[in-house]
C-alpha cells in the first residue's frame, strides 16, 4: 500500500438535477405564458439547481420571483446554484436543494484546494540571497532572533568569511545566550510579530531558551499568531489537533488546520493531507497533494508518491512529473555558497 506515515513534527529547534423530468427547452417562450402557467415555468426552470445568471431572468429558486430593483435576490452562499429572494424561501427549497448543494459545495472545496498553494511561503525563502531553503529548513539554515529572519547556510557562511559576527541580515550582535535570545525574541512578540510568536510558541512547546514546557501555553501562541497571519502557526495548530497535545485530539479540526495551510504554500501541511487520504484508502487524492508538495522541494513527497507508483495507486507518468518537480525545486535552491556551506559542515549538515 501507500505509505501513509505524516511528517515529523518540524516545529523546532457537475450538478445533481433535482427534476429529472424538468427539460428546459419544452417551456413555451415567456410570451405565451400567463399567470399561474408562467409561474409553473419558472419553477420548472430554477428546480434543476443550475446557476440563475442573466439580466432579468434571475428568479428565486423556490418561489420563482423575479429579480428587481425591489427584490434582490442573493446566491446559496455554499454552492452559487441558485439564488433566493429571502431567507424563507431558501430555508422552504431546502430539502429539494441540499444534496445538488453539497455535490458543489465539495467540488468547490476541491477547486481551491488543488488549485491553490503552489508556491512557497515568503518565510521559506533566504532573506540573503532571496532562495529558497531547501528541506528540513533547520538543517539548512539559521533563525536570526533578534530581526525573526531566517538566513541559509551558505549566507551565513559568507558573512563569517567576511569577518562578520553579527547577524547576517540586520547587523545586531549576535546573543550569546538563551535569555538574551529569548529577550529579543519576546521584544518582537511585543509588537505583535506573528513569526515571533510562532517562535516563542515552538520554545515554549519544547521548553527552549530556559522556558518550561507548556503545550497549553503554545497553543494559545500558535492561536495569535495565526490570527496575525503566521501560515507556520497553522500547520502547528494542525499538528497538535492530530496529536492531542494541549488541546483534545480532533483529525477533523487537525485536517481543517492543514487545508488552510496548504491553500497558502505551508509545503509540510500539503504532504500531511496526503497522508490523510493515504489512510482513507483516497490514493488519487493523496497523490495529487504529494505531487504539489514534491515540486516544492519535499523529498518525502517524492518517496511516497514512488511507493504508490510501486502498489498501483500512482501512474508511471505521476512518478516521473514529481521526480522531475522535485529535481528542478532543488536547482533552484543551489548555490555556490551553499555547496561551500555544505562541504564545510559535512554530516552536521542534516539532509
Amino acid at each position: 500500500q501507500a505509505a501513509t506515515s505524516r511528517e515529523p513534527r518540524s516545529r523546532a529547534p457537475s450538478s445533481t438535477c433535482l427534476a429529472a423530468n424538468a427539460n428546459p427547452s419544452e417551456v413555451p417562450p415567456s410570451s405565451t405564458l400567463h399567470g399561474v402557467c408562467k409561474l409553473q415555468a419558472y419553477n420548472l426552470l430554477i428546480m434543476n439547481c443550475v446557476p440563475c445568471e442573466g439580466d432579468g431572468a434571475e428568479a428565486c429558486a423556490n418561489c420563482g420571483k423575479l429579480g428587481s430593483d425591489a427584490v434582490k435576490l442573493k446566491n446559496c452562499t455554499a454552492c452559487r446554484l441558485v439564488k433566493y429572494c429571502g431567507v424563507d424561501c431558501q430555508r422552504a427549497h431546502r430539502k429539494k436543494h441540499k444534496k445538488a448543494c453539497k455535490q458543489r459545495a465539495a467540488e468547490l472545496k476541491d477547486e481551491q484546494l488543488y488549485s491553490r498553494g503552489h508556491e512557497r511561503l515568503e518565510g521559506d525563502y533566504c532573506s540573503i540571497c532571496t532562495l529558497p531553503i531547501p528541506f528540513p529548513m533547520d538543517g539548512h539554515s539559521i533563525f536570526m532572533a533578534c530581526c525573526v529572519k531566517r538566513v541559509c547556510n551558505g549566507c551565513n557562511l559568507a558573512t563569517c568569511k567576511r569577518g562578520m559576527s553579527d547577524c547576517a541580515f540586520c547587523r545586531t550582535p549576535i546573543a550569546r545566550n538563551d535569555a538574551d535570545r529569548l529577550t529579543m525574541v519576546q521584544t518582537r512578540v511585543a509588537k505583535k510579530d506573528p513569526v515571533a510568536i510562532n517562535n516563542l510558541a515552538q520554545q515554549y512547546f519544547h521548553g527552549g531558551l530556559g522556558l518550561q514546557k507548556d503545550a497549553r501555553r503554545a497553543v494559545k501562541l500558535w492561536e495569535e499568531a495565526a490570527e496575525l497571519g503566521s501560515i507556520d502557526a497553522l500547520f502547528e495548530l494542525g499538528n497538535t489537533y492530530h496529536e492531542g497535545e494541549g488541546v483534545q485530539q480532533d483529525e477533523a479540526m487537525a485536517v481543517e488546520f492543514y487545508m488552510k495551510a496548504a491553500m497558502q504554500g505551508q509545503t509540510e501541511s500539503r504532504y500531511n493531507l496526503g497522508c490523510f487520504e493515504g489512510e482513507k484508502g483516497s490514493h488519487d487524492r493523496a497523490v495529487r497533494h504529494w505531487l504539489m508538495s514534491a515540486k516544492m522541494g519535499h523529498e518525502d513527497s517524492v518517496q511516497n508518491v514512488k511507493r504508490a507508483f510501486k502498489s498501483g495507486f500512482a501512474t508511471k507518468e505521476q512518478y516521473a512529473e514529481a521526480l522531475r518537480g522535485y529535481q528542478d525545486a532543488m536547482e533552484e535552491m543551489k548555490s555556490h555558497d551553499r555547496d561551500e556551506a555544505k562541504a564545510l559542515l559535512g554530516g552536521n549538515q542534516k539532509a
